[in-house]
Order: C-alpha cells, then sequence, then structure tokens
C-alpha cells in the first residue's frame, strides 16, 4: 500500500512565547493521534513538530493514502425482538435493516451471539478505509478543539463566496495560510477558512524569497532553513540558542558563563525564527545594586541572558538572541544597551531610596495591607508568626537530651528567631518589592544587611520562604528554619481553620507546597516535634478567628500533610501497601516516616516477611472482632493482662516464651530508631505463630482460656506493630 511523507503547516501572525512550546506540541500529537485511530499511519510512522513565533507544523513518515479496510460487526438487535415464533423477522427488524440501508439482506446472513445474558442479531460488514483527505481533514477539526489556547482572539476572514461579506474566526492569533501536502501533491483540506496549498513564508526579515514553494513535504525543513531563514524545529533552534550563548560566553573568556534559566531559554527561542546571539555590557557602577535586582529585571523585561563569573557573580555583560541577522550589528548592540539602561537606573533608584529607611520603621505600614478579611492584616499576620516561633523553639527544645543543652539552644536561637520573624514581611512595603514582588524576602535580607544586622538574622528574613519549590534549598541556619516553619504553619492552620484548605486541582493560596515544606524540613533536618502537639498550639493562637474547631484543624492539616507526604514517597519508588502500613498508624514524628517506610520496605525482602503479614491480619481481624482494636487498627488502652499459669503447654506456651524472648530485643531496636532491625527481629515470631494457628483454639469455651489466648494475641500485635502496620502488607 502506498505511503509518503505528510506535512502540514499552519503559518500565523506572531504566537504567545510563553505559549508556543505547548501549542506546538499539542498541534502535532493531536494529528498524529487521530491519523493514527483512523488507520491512516502504520507501526513505523513517526512525527517531528515544528514551531517557531509564526508557524506550526508536523511531518509524518510513513502516511497510507487509504486507510485499510476494516470488519465491522454491528449489533441489531436481541433475537427475542428480531425474530418470532417461525423464525421470520418481525416488523421491528425490518424496520431497523430499512433504517440501516440493509432491507434486502437475507435474515440467514445475519449472525446470532451471546450477549451478555440474552441472545442478540449482529451483521457483519467489511467497511472501507477513509482517505487521507477526510482523514486529514477530521485530524485538523479535532485538533482545532483541543490546542491549550490561552486566550483565543476574533477575527475577520473575507468570505470567497458569490456574495460579499465577512466570516469571524476565532483563534490564538490571525491565521495567513495553510500548507498540507502529501508526497509532492497538495492534499485539498481547510482550517480556519484558510484552503491548503503547497506555498508559505520565511523569515519576516531575512527570508530569500517572498513565497516559499515547498516541492516535496520530506524538503520542508532544509527548503525553510536555505530559503526562508527559519529553524522551524523548536528543539533545534533552542539548542542553536544555547550553543550560541555558550560560544559568546567563552569568547569572552573562560571564568564567564550565561545564567542558566530553562524557562527563559524556552520562552526566547519562542521568540526567534533565526536567532543571532550578541554581546551587549552596561556600566558597572550598576553593580552596587544586589545582583538579584539586575538580573530579574534583564530576564523578566528585556529577555536578556546575564553572564556571570566562575564565583556566580554578575558581570556587567549580557547577551542578547537577536531574531536578525545584519551585516553590521553595531547598531543593534547599541539599541540594546541604550534600552537596557533605564531599566537598571530604576532598580538602582528604587534600591537607594529603600535603604533610607529601617525595616523595622516599616512594620507598622503592615496594619493596613490586608492579609486575609478572615484573618485580619499582614500586621497581624507578622505577630502570629512571632508567637508561633515562640511554640517551634520550646516544643524542639524539648527534644533535646539534657536540660543545659535545651536552655542554650533556647538562649541561643530565640531572640535572633522572634526578630528575623518580625522583620520578614517589612520588605513588602519596599519600593523595590513592589516593582519585582519574586524579590520578596531577597531584599530584606540586603536592606537587613545595610542596617548592620547579625547575617544570621539577615538570612533567616530571606529563607524563611523557604523551600518555596521543588527541590529548592532549605533554609540555612536553625533560626531560619524556625522562622520558615512558623511562617508555613501559621497559613496552613489559618486557612484550613477559616475553611479555605484546598479544593479538587485548585489550590490558590498554594497550600500544597506550605504542607511539603514543613515535611521537608521536619524530614531532612530530623525536627522531633510532635505534630498534633504543634498544631493545637498554632490553633490557641489564633483565639476566635478560627471558624473550625482545634480538633477539625488538627485532624484536616495531618491528613492533608499525610497526604502530601504519601504521594511524595510514591515516587520514592515505595509500594502503596508499604507506605500504607506506616502512615495508617499516623506517627506524630513526621522525621520518623521514611525511616520506617524503609524498614518495611526491607522487611518485605525476608522470607518469613508473607506469613508474618498474614498472621498479624488474621490476629488484627480476631482482636477486631473482639473490640480490641481502636479505628486505627491500634490497641486500645484497656487490654487483659497475659497469666503464664492458664497457658497449655506446647504451641502457646512456646509462643509466649517466643514473645518473652523477642519482645525486648525488638523493642530496644525500636527505642534506638533502628527500625529496619525492629522488623528483623519479629522473623522469630513466624515458627511459633504458624504453629498456635495450627493447633490452638482462640475462641476456647472456657471465658479464663480464651481472654487469656487473646491477651497473649494483644501482646503480640503490640510487639509486631510497633513500626508499622504489617497487616497491611498482606495480599
Amino acid at each position: 500500500m502506498k505511503s509518503e511523507n505528510l506535512l502540514i503547516e499552519l503559518l500565523v501572525e506572531e504566537l504567545p512565547p510563553k505559549a508556543l512550546k505547548k501549542l506546538g506540541l499539542k498541534f502535532a500529537e493531536s494529528i498524529e493521534s487521530v491519523l493514527r485511530e483512523q488507520g491512516l499511519l502504520v507501526q513505523e510512522s513517526k512525527g517531528q513538530h515544528f514551531a517557531t513565533p509564526r508557524r506550526l507544523g508536523v511531518l509524518l513518515s510513513n502516511v497510507l493514502e487509504q486507510a485499510p479496510e476494516r470488519q465491522i460487526k454491528q449489533k441489531i438487535m436481541p433475537v427475542a425482538v428480531g425474530v418470532d415464533e417461525n423464525g421470520n423477522p418481525t416488523p421491528a427488524l425490518t424496520k431497523k435493516l430499512q433504517a440501516m440501508g440493509l432491507a434486502n439482506i437475507n435474515i440467514s446472513n445475519l449472525k446470532r451471539e451471546v450477549d451478555g445474558k440474552a441472545e442478540a442479531l449482529f451483521y457483519d460488514r467489511i467497511e472501507a478505509g477513509l482517505t487521507l483527505q477526510l482523514g486529514l481533514q477530521n485530524a485538523l477539526n479535532t485538533m482545532l478543539g483541543e490546542l491549550p489556547i490561552p486566550k483565543k482572539m476574533s477575527y475577520q476572514l473575507q468570505a470567497e463566496c458569490e456574495l460579499p461579506g465577512w466570516t469571524t474566526v476565532h483563534f490564538v492569533r490571525p491565521a495567513h495560510g495553510l500548507v498540507a501536502m502529501y508526497g509532492a501533491k497538495v492534499v485539498d483540506v481547510e482550517l480556519l477558512g484558510l484552503k491548503s496549498s503547497n506555498t508559505t513564508k520565511g523569515h519576516r526579515f531575512e527570508s530569500l524569497e517572498d513565497t516559499i514553494i515547498i516541492k516535496d513535504a520530506s524538503q520542508y525543513e532544509s527548503i525553510m532553513q536555505e530559503k526562508g531563514r527559519v529553524i522551524p524545529g523548536f528543539e533545534m533552534r533552542r539548542d542553536d540558542i544555547k550553543q550560541q550563548l555558550d560560544r559568546a560566553a567563552k569568547k569572552l573568556g573562560p571564568d564567564f558563563h550565561p545564567l542558566e534559566d530553562e524557562a527563559l531559554l524556552d520562552e526566547v527561542c519562542a521568540l526567534v525564527e533565526k536567532p543571532n546571539v550578541l554581546v551587549c555590557k552596561f556600566e558597572t557602577d550598576f553593580l552596587q545594586v544586589p545582583q538579584e535586582c539586575l538580573i530579574l529585571t534583564m530576564k523578566a523585561n528585556q529577555k536578556y541572558f546575564p553572564l556571570l563569573d566562575q564565583t556566580g557573580k554578575l558581570t556587567n555583560i549580557f547577551l542578547v538572541v537577536s531574531n536578525i541577522t545584519p551585516q553590521d550589528s553595531g547598531a543593534v548592540i547599541e539599541g540594546n544597551e541604550r534600552v537596557v539602561r533605564p531599566r537598571l537606573a530604576d532598580a538602582k533608584f528604587f534600591f537607594d531610596q529603600d535603604k533610607k529607611k529601617t525595616l523595622e520603621s516599616r512594620i507598622f505600614g503592615l496594619s493596613k495591607v490586608v492579609y486575609h478579611n478572615l484573618l485580619g492584616s499582614q500586621g497581624e499576620r507578622v505577630e502570629r508568626v512571632c508567637e508561633i516561633v515562640n511554640v517551634v523553639v520550646q516544643l524542639w527544645a524539648k527534644s533535646i537530651e539534657t536540660s543545659e543543652d535545651a536552655e542554650k539552644f533556647i538562649h541561643d536561637k530565640l531572640k535572633n528567631a522572634q526578630q528575623a520573624a518580625r522583620l520578614s514581611k517589612a520588605d513588602l512595603l519596599t519600593d523595590m518589592v513592589a516593582e519585582f514582588p519574586e524579590l520578596q524576602g531577597t531584599m530584606g535580607k540586603y536592606y537587613a544587611l545595610n542596617e548592620g544586622l547579625s547575617e544570621e538574622v539577615a538570612f533567616a528574613v530571606e529563607d524563611h520562604y523557604k523551600p518555596r519549590f521543588a527541590g529548592d534549598q532549605l533554609a540555612r541556619s536553625d533560626v531560619g528554619l524556625i522562622v520558615a516553619l512558623a511562617d508555613k504553619l501559621e497559613t496552613l492552620v489559618g486557612l484550613f481553620g477559616i475553611g479555605q484548605g484546598p479544593s479538587g486541582d485548585k489550590d490558590p493560596f498554594a497550600l500544597r507546597r506550605h504542607a511539603l515544606g514543613i515535611i521537608r524540613m521536619m524530614v531532612e533536618r530530623g525536627l522531633k516535634i510532635e505534630l498534633t502537639q504543634l498544631i493545637k498550639e498554632v490553633c490557641l493562637i489564633f483565639a476566635d478567628r478560627l471558624k473550625l474547631t482545634q480538633d477539625e484543624v488538627v485532624d484536616q492539616i495531618k491528613n492533608f500533610i499525610y497526604d502530601r507526604l504519601s504521594s511524595n514517597l510514591r515516587e520514592s519508588g515505595y509500594s502503596a501497601k508499604e507506605i500504607e502500613a506506616v502512615i495508617c498508624q499516623k506517627p506524630d514524628l513526621i522525621c520518623e516516616i521514611p525511616l520506617r517506610i524503609k524498614a518495611v520496605h526491607e522487611f518485605g525482602t525476608l522470607p518469613e516477611a508473607p506469613a508474618l503479614a498474614a498472621a498479624n491480619k488474621r490476629i488484627s481481624n480476631i482482636l477486631k472482632k473482639e473490640d480490641r482494636l481502636n479505628e486505627r487498627g491500634s490497641l486500645k488502652d484497656v487490654v487483659l493482662t497475659i497469666q503464664p499459669e492458664l497457658l497449655t503447654q506446647g504451641p502457646e506456651e512456646d509462643l509466649y516464651q517466643t514473645l518473652l524472648k523477642i519482645s525486648p530485643i525488638a523493642k530496644a531496636h525500636w527505642q534506638a530508631n533502628d527500625y529496619s532491625e525492629a522488623l528483623v527481629a519479629l522473623a522469630g515470631f513466624k515458627a511459633a505463630t504458624d504453629a498456635f494457628f495450627d493447633q490452638v483454639m482462640v475462641n476456647d469455651p472456657n471465658e479464663l482460656l480464651r481472654n487469656n489466648r487473646l491477651a497473649l494475641l494483644c501482646g503480640l500485635h503490640l510487639e509486631m506493630n510497633r513500626v508499622a502496620d504489617l497487616s497491611r502488607l498482606a495480599s
């Protein structure tokens, strides 16, 4: 069957740069997917997508001119409805066949097959495959509905018909041309009021020909590069930009390298069709301004690539990716240097003006900034964070072994943490942060250092927002960590407490990110602070501002944090059963959960693990029936004491002796936080538990014996489930 390459290109006006990459991928994927579903692609068919500021395209290999025939089995109706007692078609069947265009079909040509509980009539027919023209038109129509367009434009297209007029078209940008070629032939399709052809436009300024003629679909990329002066492939153009940036930096010296920013690289790639990297400079006086300000203004406003030295310090050289390649680039360089100068001057002015007021003097102004209509102003928020800092420090100190070290910790950390918390939001009222909100915290650090405050306080002001995103670093010091933890707890408790928790995919206050930040701080710094007590004490600080009760807030936030932690652990490769075995116990020390799950994972590799998990599940089921477990599967407070004199000789006595032998070993490992060894010790229970359940009846008619055996099982359950609920591992 004949196959050729298929090219589709849609020529448009300049597309939104931040959306171009997704638009290009979806344009190609959608067309390829529909053509494959329709049988017009073979298994070996591959797609190559194109995306530039002025075009979206795809080149597909091994495309069929017509899809193969397909055998269709179509259900008509139940036999009981379509065939009478004499085996003749009923009026209902006759009418149905006529409607399907099968009036001349004999009933003997219909197949009878069981469909569910009843027998039904089916008709087998051969359906001709779709032609490429029809299939491609379907694919284009489907693609239009699937493109992730941020915002559609409405524009008019002059109607090509006898009656004059205009047709309104809705698309991301006005479209001006459609190329649809199958090998060397044009496929007759339409899109957005445009008819397909084999002509397109090249680079807006540097194309060698006004109209580019595509003679064959496979020649598209080479023709566009040679005659159109366009690199149509997004990834190829992106790689070209990156290589040019690296070469330009190396020419200036081995110590220089361009700022690495994948999002900026994607955006710049979406702004040019034929990139040309140029080297520009600005006055060194501007380097007195914090480099984060200069870098942000160059990136955000001008899409420039700042150059850094080998220590990561900003230089006064930056790289520009131009869309034109003139013989003399001096005018382009001068123009970019002239444009960036006022931006940098603004940044310097803001910085100089902000330094005239202290952070302390700005705190009062926070009382006029609304944080949330139910939670008060930013000033009230800061006061709560300061109180939460005290809670965190006191609870952290409780986990320190000696009272002398605990008192020293409080003395060393509390004062600086309180000061950092008090100043943490003051930079929100500075001109620099008003202009660049992304710099909140960072500017607070610089202004604190300018005032002569300690580095510990200054860095904590910056670090209290950390981690800002997945993979971000934690605060550099204990003081920064304390303030960061307090800030995130204030947000979580406050918003959950007024019923503003996330709903479905909606998380306007980024509470999931705050929860993950708390988890990372607890786990990576090994903070032995009990979660329940921490949340309860934070709730008290909000007083009557919360709508929910303290217990409701605690339950919601704990479940929320456990859910986030479970998702993270699944990404680490642990199974759902392993995670659930630990999470179901709702451990109050978050830092222990990953260690417990790691131990459970290692326990699962032991040959005794399946049998012990099954035995544990059996024990749990027995104790549940006897009302000895709570809703979380843990033993209730009141359990019976084992009476050794009531134990029968044999498996029952053996299990008790095994419990006495293994219990102190497992408990010692558990108390030392050596969870892996604690679970390994449980392997010694296998033989005794197997024999017990094979030969001993727990539900003995004698109440004394029955209660004593239940007490034995309670003891066994306690030892086997200290680290995790092993019954969750049973298949």
